[in-house]
């Protein structure tokens, strides 16, 4: 039975639950030393009470705003700086509160990637091929395969018995940067020294949310590859989602 693709609505429930805890720390910030406050002058908890409830207010419209933009697929105000808020600082939360509820680390993540794609897309960009790059993980290969195609995908001799050869096609197709990286660390190399305005990545759910965030502000779609037989071994990925996200990208 095939799977079902990642939705975007776990994550976004747990963003408003993230909120709503946030606004009620704020709230306990204002009421636990209102008291104090008043004692001071009788004037100063209410002007604290209007900055808190101020910082409230803009984190519920924060929220509204990404789930406006995640549902309609509009680009709406501030949608890239608040895509940033969520990367750097509620996924971390987000996460502890879904291990909470006992919600696995991965399904979350898989959530914030489709929540991730959406708001990218949102923003309607119009990249040239010359500076989107396509980054693939090395676990695409056969584990076998003697050709090793790391740094220089022109290598693959287009066997098909695995994805390379589909991904490299579709490289040419449209004339895009395309590169295999065995690591974070030879992935930043790579957008170093490529310096594109887009990125679209293949990996597992920890290493997709990983190169998210090490890249920011710079726009990543994120393509979950599927393990039939466990962990970097043998992978696979949908080429049709990346040809599909490609065309968007480009208009």
């Amino acid at each position: 039975m095939a799977e079902r693709p990642p939705q975007k609505r776990l994550f976004i429930a747990l963003m408003g639950l993230t909120c709503l805890l946030i606004v009620g720390g704020i709230y306990l910030l204002w009421w636990v030393p209102t008291t104090g406050l008043a004692n001071i002058h009788p004037s100063l908890p209410r002007v604290v009470g209007i900055v808190l409830g101020g910082l409230s207010l803009l984190a519920l419209l924060g929220t509204a705003v990404l789930v406006l933009t995640t549902a309609l697929g509009k680009d709406m105000y501030f949608t890239r700086f608040l895509r940033g808020v969520v990367i750097k600082f509620l996924l971390p939360v987000i996460e502890l509160l879904g291990r909470a509820f006992g919600i696995s680390t991965d399904t979350i993540r898989q959530s914030f990637i489709a929540m991730n794609n959406s708001l990218v897309l949102s923003q309607r960009y119009k990249v040239k091929p010359d500076r989107i790059l396509i980054l693939l993980p090395h676990c695409l290969q056969l584990f076998d395969c003697e050709i090793k195609v790391t740094g220089d995908i022109n290598k693959c001799i287009r066997c098909g018995r695995c994805d390379i050869k589909g991904l490299a096609e579709l490289a040419e197709k449209y004339r895009i940067d395309i590169s295999v990286a065995t690591g974070g660390t030879l992935a930043r190399k790579v957008i170093i020294e490529k310096r594109p305005k887009l990125v679209v990545a293949v990996a597992c759910e920890r290493d997709l949310t990983s190169g998210i965030k090490d890249c920011y502000p710079l726009p990543v779609i994120g393509v979950l590859n599927d393990r039939p037989f466990g962990p970097c071994f043998n992978t696979s990925v949908d080429i049709a989602k990346i040809d599909e996200s490609l065309q968007i990208i480009m208009g």
